[in-house]
């Protein structure tokens, strides 16, 4: 009998080998067969996004929140009525005027400071006394306005002085500084008829009117085509005159306006005390 024999298929093997692992984990290699093998790491699924599960409380925290800024705020509370009245209407009072008799019939007079003194002005113009108006070089007080054209004024009246003691250079003066300033246009002068102021002592000093034609040098659809000036001068004191003056255009003031404007320039006189008294406008309400 041969001294080695067949190993047999079952006899168990103690020596150290390998196994066939390519069934075990892995990719199919051969690992140690006696070589512990890892646990396995345990995978933990990845969390969930959390659900906004308090959402409703959330919301009705907010609410109250916002609900009580509001309170504290006073939103929407029912205030009482003001016991205090509403403010009252402010009412001006103008402080009363002069007021003195015209003397042209149908007319209304423009009295200036206490009555001392007036002229007349047709009953379509506008009296003016405590506004000045004018342009540069000539400044006139105790107003009065014909109507208008847009903003453009048909005509005007007032009271200036001139450092003139004759008063017919004072007169002329005074028309051509009018209708130059107010016209841009070079006048043409010619004399008025005679003319003389009554004094509050029923006396009479000299006086002269010009009357100045002028075409304007202005453009536009209110400007004036052809103007006229009237101007009285009369003697004052330290070497100056007083003079009254009257202007329009022509062709928008009616076909008596030449007429109108020296029979405003004549109607200046000086007032008897007893023929003075005052009056006081209507108020004036603003609300």
């Amino acid at each position: 009998m041969s001294r080695f024999s067949r190993r047999s298929e079952n006899t168990t093997d103690t020596t150290p080998g390998y196994e066939d692992n390519a069934a075990l984990r892995g990719f199919g290699g051969y690992e140690p067969a006696d070589a512990p093998r890892a646990q396995p790491k345990r995978i933990r699924p990845k969390p969930k996004p959390l659900k906004w599960r308090r959402a409703p409380w959330f919301g009705l925290v907010f609410i109250a929140l916002v609900a009580g800024v509001l309170n504290a705020l006073g939103v929407g509370k029912q205030h009482p009525a003001s016991s205090s009245p509403p403010p009252a209407p402010l009412v001006a009072t103008p402080s009363p005027r002069a007021a003195v008799p015209a003397v042209v019939a149908g007319w209304q007079s423009v009295a200036g400071r206490d009555g001392s003194y007036a002229y007349d002005v047709p009953p379509n113009w506008q009296p003016a006394a405590g506004t000045q108006h004018g342009w540069d070089g000539i400044r006139l007080t105790t107003s009065a306005f014909l109507g208008k054209c847009g903003q453009a004024t048909l005509g005007g009246a007032g009271l200036t002085t001139e450092p003139l003691a004759d008063v017919d250079a004072a007169a002329r003066k005074a028309a051509t500084d009018l209708a130059t300033a107010a016209y841009g246009g070079t006048p043409q002068l010619s004399p008025g008829p005679d003319a003389q102021i009554t004094k509050a002592d029923g006396t009479a000093i000299p006086a002269r009117i010009v009357v100045a034609e002028v075409t304007p040098a202005q453009t536009g659809e209110c400007a004036a085509r052809h103007a006229l000036v009237a101007a009285l001068a009369f003697g004052g004191d330290s070497g100056t005159s007083g003079v009254v003056v009257a202007y329009a255009d022509s062709d928008r003031s009616g076909p008596s306006i030449r007429e109108d404007l020296v029979r405003i320039v004549r109607s200046y006189r000086f007032v008897p005390v007893a023929d003075r008294g005052t009056t006081t406008p209507p108020p004036t309400t603003y609300r």
